[in-house]
């Protein structure tokens, strides 16, 4: 799939090294041209049917995040921190899967009004109160987390039901959305869930597995349904970018709540250093370079319905998770660091901060057709070190983990400021490079990064 029509994937790496000729390049006597950005330029000089950021030019201002939706997060940071619970009373392989199912209709709540968000305006009263009422039913969904195994079980599945009916009602001029995934949500996830918290714990889990493989495969049964939908591109990355600002806070909870009940002696200190390097760490590789690159893929995309559901429906799915996973590892961590770790804790902790690092390989190829290999390689370091961790003291897997993400973000550091540092002018290949492949030119030049080794 090619997302700029300039440089096929692969051909600018020569380019930018050697200084030669690549498809789509103007020759060197016309570079100062080429320099220009396309802002500088004269209407008529710019790419045809775009503007200068990449979008279509009859594509209508950026759209902001509202008030509501900000209001809105904050009952899933509440959410989050249920589920992380829950994950914290048991996770052996069995908790790690019920806290899954639990997992996956709260995040599917949240993206189902995130998509009604994007596609519509809903800075207005009707769609203010749709989204309170939706907050309310994920209210509802968080307070029945703890119990969701026992005698709330019901509970979860009526407020997960009353939120897609809630959505439903909201998009019902929309002609059509019963036969679509929000339709799935009332007419199948939602039955599914109420049913399954009459059921047993065993066949409980099954039938919530069952209603949560019907929501996330919707986007894929009805994807030429979803090519009609106008996504917005810059709204849609910074949502998703502050659910999972939200999931890393939940890391910082798990540090705080273990270390406020101890007596913080140095050894307990320096695991709290360790513990919040290693949150900085997720956030960094994320924050930095990531989120500019997702935000650039969606907006030149030639399908942003399969960069959407790709990148951010999924990719979050599995970035969230694993910074729980993350979280959860913390609170195992933190309060007794000269304990020995046992596997479970090893697991959410190195296997969380492995999972998280492989998404960003899954995205980037995604987004670029290219592989994360820095990313790929450290996730590989990671999870070989997980055997050797289980019989060290939990300081010392700690500081290891560190140690790693630390030592990724500098590698990776240097690699932008090599790469930008090694173009003519900062910004000769800036468009070709960033839009093809996701690496940060012009850097020094003050232009946006939109991907470097994600």
């Amino acid at each position: 799939m090619s997302t700029t029509g300039e440089l096929p994937v692969g051909a600018e790496e020569s380019a930018v090294r050697t200084g030669e000729r690549s498809a789509g390049r103007r020759p060197d006597a016309e570079r100062a041209d080429a320099e220009r950005p396309d802002a500088e330029r004269p209407e008529a000089e710019r790419p045809e049917g775009r503007r200068p950021d990449g979008r279509p030019s009859g594509e209508p201002p950026e759209k902001r995040v509202t008030w509501a939706e900000l209001y809105f997060d904050l009952i899933f940071v509440f959410a989050i921190t249920q589920v992380s619970g829950l994950l914290h009373h048991r996770h052996d392989p069995l908790g790690i899967v019920q806290a899954l199912v639990v997992f996956v209709p709260v995040y599917w709540c949240w993206v189902g009004t995130t998509v009604q968000a994007n596609i519509r305006d809903v800075d207005t009263p009707r769609d203010r109160l749709g989204i309170l009422a939706v907050g309310f039913t994920g209210l509802v969904m968080a307070l029945a987390v703890p119990g969701a195994y026992g005698n709330r079980g019901v509970l979860l599945g009526a407020g997960y039901w009353a939120a897609r009916v809630v959505l439903l009602l909201l998009l019902a001029r929309i002609p059509g959305v019963w036969r679509g995934p929000y339709g799935v949500g009332v007419l199948v996830s939602g039955p599914l869930l109420v049913a399954g918290g009459l059921l047993p714990e065993g066949p409980r889990v099954c039938l919530w597995a069952l209603a949560a493989l019907c929501d996330l495969s919707g986007p894929v049964v009805f994807r030429r349904k979803l090519a009609a939908v106008a996504y917005h591109p810059s709204h849609m990355p910074e949502r998703f970018a502050l659910f999972l600002l939200v999931a890393l806070g939940e890391s910082i909870v798990g540090i705080g709540a273990s270390a406020a009940a101890v007596r913080l002696d140095a050894a307990e200190l320096v695991a709290v250093t360790a513990a919040f390097t290693i949150s900085a760490g997720l956030w960094w590789q994320y924050f930095v370079f990531a989120a500019d690159a997702m935000r650039h893929a969606v907006t030149v995309a030639d399908s942003r319905r399969d960069m959407v559901r790709r990148v951010f429906q999924y990719g979050h799915l599995a970035l969230a998770a694993a910074v729980i996973a993350v979280a959860v590892g913390f609170g195992e961590t933190v309060a007794d660091p000269r304990r020995a770790l046992g596997s479970a804790s090893v697991g959410l902790l190195y296997g969380g901060c492995g999972l998280y690092l492989l998404t960003f390989g899954y995205t980037r190829w995604m987004m670029f057709r290219s592989v994360a290999t820095t990313r790929i390689v450290a996730a590989a370091v990671v999870l070989a070190l997980a055997p050797a961790m289980v019989r060290w003291p939990a300081l010392a897997a700690l500081v290891t983990l560190a140690v790693v993400l630390v030592v990724l973000n500098v590698v990776e550091h240097r690699r932008v400021n090599a790469a930008a540092a090694g173009e003519p002018a900062g910004e000769a290949v800036r468009g070709a490079v960033g839009a093809a492949r996701g690496e940060p030119s012009g850097e020094a030049a003050g232009a946006p990064v939109v991907g470097g080794p994600v």
